[in-house]
């Protein structure tokens, strides 16, 4: 494994990649640099030119933990926890909040939620179950209490699973004793004192537990060991007890949640008036899923069901099923990460982690899944909870707690400002403890709500750091948006594509309002679409962006670089839509570059000459806009060169383009200085960490390694001093039917 494990992470890192985007990136940051997780965020750093952090709680009150994750994007920016400052941070980040995002009419761009806690009555039918829930809550308040006062911690956690499987379904905790009594019935059970019981190899992260889901948890802790003859004898009579009130109880009647949603679905068709509105449903559990899907698949509903254990070809089957025919989707929480469900506005929880800070349906990760763009109506998830439990009292109490906290430091949740992980544990315990001591319910609660606003309270000043000059003093406008979809780059790549292909063996053909498209490696695109204001709405349609495999061929691939136009060379004449007969001239586009070491920067200027020697930018311009956006008629496919003209042009793109390079030259200037002193900075910061070592043969070694590596970073800055400005003609147009050389008449532009 160890082998598997390190092959894996040279591939990733020796992969080429031209940019790196890791999601819920403050995962990475660990508990120190020795977290493997941290150390394939380093390599990967270091090896992508571009890197990408997406987080909503990139600073969680640990500056330690923030100043390792921003190291990625600057190491030399940040050498220690004492640059950490607003002003130092500000370049670093961009901020955005969800609910602020608008469209391009001004309209918000994401739908209002409403989320509401259903509390599941016991029914008297539902006695059987009931008893069950007292049997295995009872099991585990004794068995939680001798495993701690053993020390046998991997006890404890299969002991929190039972309950947490018992408010779930009947069908999920039965599945799960039977399989404890397997385990224990195995004869390779071991029972020897001194065995290996840990679950993980360093039981003391608490995330590699916090982020499996349900089902894992489940399916890990049953093969937990017993550490003597008597504990495993104790047990498995006790579980064997439990699996036969179990199964009572199944063979006694419905699952009371699972008649709560029968109820739900059936009231949502009627005061929505579609009875074949779909559903999101959400369990923790494999069992319950299964028998979920048995239960409304036999009152006529069609069902689609995902889990952990699908593979992708599977998970999209069902994901297209559920966009189609079926009105219900039962999803684990594996088998829903990464779901795109705007076609639903439902959301059940039939289960919910304990830890109402991790990511569920009145959080992002499930409620995600139909809270995306191009959902059309208002969000509905509903949370269900068995009444006359402990975990009812709980979480009642620990919500209205919690609401109350965010609106004290003004969050939408407290999740927003403070990792759902690092919580973890102190729900776990809550919970524990409203099981093995229920009269300190409140008492408990208050104490870990105590815990949570000062944790709050240190993430939110961490959060201050990146919220001046963003989300606070900045605000998106319904022009700028507007700007996006409208933005010429899906003309320009429409242009680029069906007039070059023809060039190089391809083939572009109109057809209607689609084209018809044969790429260069022989596959055709039979229905290709560029627009993007209306991609979304024509799903039968192929949308050909700058991603596209073939389109990144062709703009890319060999000999797809701009050819240099040169003194002599002939060049096409044009007629271009949209441009009056009388513009007649040259038009070229001029390639503007300032070159250093690690340092290349490029403008482009367009220059129109017309035929009287005469240069006049704003045409150029609008000769550059209708290139891009109207059709091209090429009269002359090579046209006699004119040195005139070459010339004429040559002295209007040095006299315009001389302030670009001066600009060009002082934006170098000034990247100079800013890198200057982010050396200068880190080399102080850690001068003075290496003082304060004690050992003085060990200090006045790094010492002269740390002067010796700041001499020859000044020294590269130094060398990028000297730059080299490059002007350079990169297109070469004769626009119009004639020039006054060939028609006798001189015709002006203006």
């Amino acid at each position: 494994m160890a082998t598997y494990n390190r092959e894996r992470f040279e591939d990733l890192v020796a992969a080429s990649w031209d940019l790196v985007i890791v999601d819920e990136s403050h995962r990475l940051g660990g508990s120190s640099e020795q977290v493997a997780r941290y150390k394939l965020g380093a390599a990967l750093a270091e090896a992508a030119p571009y890197l990408l952090l997406l987080s909503a709680t990139p600073h969680q009150g640990n500056t330690d933990h923030f100043l390792r994750l921003i190291q990625l994007l600057d190491r030399e920016a940040f050498p220690d926890e004492g640059s950490i400052t607003r002003d130092r941070v500000r370049p670093f980040v961009i901020r955005t909040e969800k609910r602020e995002a608008i469209d391009a009419e001004g309209k918000p761009l994401f739908k209002p939620r409403m989320t509401r806690l259903q509390a599941v009555t016991w029914q008297a039918r539902h006695a059987a179950q009931q008893r069950l829930y007292e049997a295995v809550t009872d099991y585990v308040r004794h068995g939680y209490k001798q495993a701690m006062a053993a020390q046998q911690r991997h006890i404890g956690f299969l002991m929190i699973l039972m309950q947490r499987l018992v408010t779930s379904s009947t069908a999920a905790v039965r599945a799960t004793l039977s399989m404890r009594l397997e385990a224990l019935n195995a004869p390779s059970q071991p029972v020897a004192q001194g065995a290996s019981l840990s679950l993980f190899e360093d039981e003391t992260d608490p995330e590699q537990w916090a982020e499996l889901d349900g089902q894992s948890r489940a399916d890990m802790a049953v093969q937990t060991a017993v550490e003597t003859l008597d504990g495993l004898a104790r047990e498995k009579s006790e579980v064997e007890m439990l699996l036969d009130l179990a199964r009572e109880t199944e063979a006694a009647g419905t699952d009371a949640k699972a008649e709560a949603l029968l109820e739900l679905i059936y009231g949502l068709q009627q005061a929505e008036s579609d009875p074949t509105i779909k559903v999101l449903v959400f369990t923790e559990f494999v069992p319950t899923q299964r028998m979920l899907a048995d239960y409304l698949d036999g009152r006529g509903f069609t069902i689609a069901l995902l889990n952990g254990s699908m593979d992708l070809d599977a998970r999209t089957q069902a994901q297209v099923a559920f966009s189609q025919d079926a009105q219900i989707l039962i999803s684990t929480d594996a088998g829903g990460e990464s779901l795109n469900l705007q076609f639903c506005h439902v959301v059940v929880n039939f289960d919910m982690p304990w830890n109402p800070m991790r990511p569920d349906p009145d959080r992002e990760q499930r409620i995600g899944r139909v809270d995306r763009i191009g959902q059309q109506h208002v969000v509905r998830a509903t949370n269900f909870v068995l009444e006359e439990t402990v975990e009812y009292r709980v979480r009642q109490v620990l919500e209205e707690k919690l609401t109350v906290i965010a609106k004290e430091f003004g969050v939408d949740k407290a999740a927003d400002v403070m990792d759902s992980v690092e919580a973890e544990p102190w729900f776990d315990e809550l919970f524990v403890k409203g099981i093995t001591d229920p009269e300190s319910v409140d008492q408990q609660c208050d104490a870990v709500v105590t815990q949570i606003r000062e944790k709050v309270a240190e993430s939110r000043q961490g959060s201050d750091l990146i919220t001046e000059g963003t989300s606070e003093g900045q605000r998106f406008s319904a022009e700028e948006a507007r700007q996006w979809p409208d933005h010429p780059a899906q003309f320009w790549l429409e242009r680029t594509i069906t007039t070059g292909l023809p060039v190089r063996g391809g083939e572009a053909v109109q057809e209607g309002d689609h084209w018809r498209i044969r790429w260069l490696d022989g596959s055709e695109s039979a229905r290709a679409w560029f627009d993007a204001r209306t991609a979304e709405a024509r799903p039968e349609l192929e949308w050909i962006t700058l991603e596209d495999a073939h389109a990144r061929a062709l703009l890319c691939g060999q000999g797809a670089k701009l050819p240099r136009c040169v003194a002599g060379q002939p060049i096409p004449r044009v007629r271009i839509a949209g441009l009056p007969e009388t513009v007649t001239g040259v038009w070229s586009l001029w390639e503007i570059s300032l070159s250093a070491d690690a340092f290349n920067r490029k403008r482009f200027l367009p220059i129109f000459v017309n035929d009287n020697g005469r240069a006049f930018l704003p045409t150029a311009r609008r000769i550059w806009d209708l290139l891009l956006t109207e059709r091209l008629e090429l009269v002359e496919a090579l046209a006699p060169a004119d040195s005139p003209h070459w010339d004429q042009s040559l002295t209007a793109a040095t006299g315009q383009g001389e302030q670009h390079i001066q600009e060009l030259m002082e934006l170098h200037r000034t990247r100079l200085h800013e890198a200057r002193e982010r050396a200068r900075y880190a080399f102080e910061a850690r001068d003075q960490a290496i003082g304060r070592i004690g050992l003085p043969a060990v200090r006045a070694y790094r010492r002269r390694r740390l002067e010796q590596e700041h001499k020859e970073r000044m020294a590269t800055l130094n060398a990028a001093e000297t730059s080299l400005p490059d002007l350079n003609a990169i297109m070469m147009l004769r626009v119009g039917p004639g020039f006054a050389s060939e028609s006798g008449a001189a015709r002006g532009a203006s």
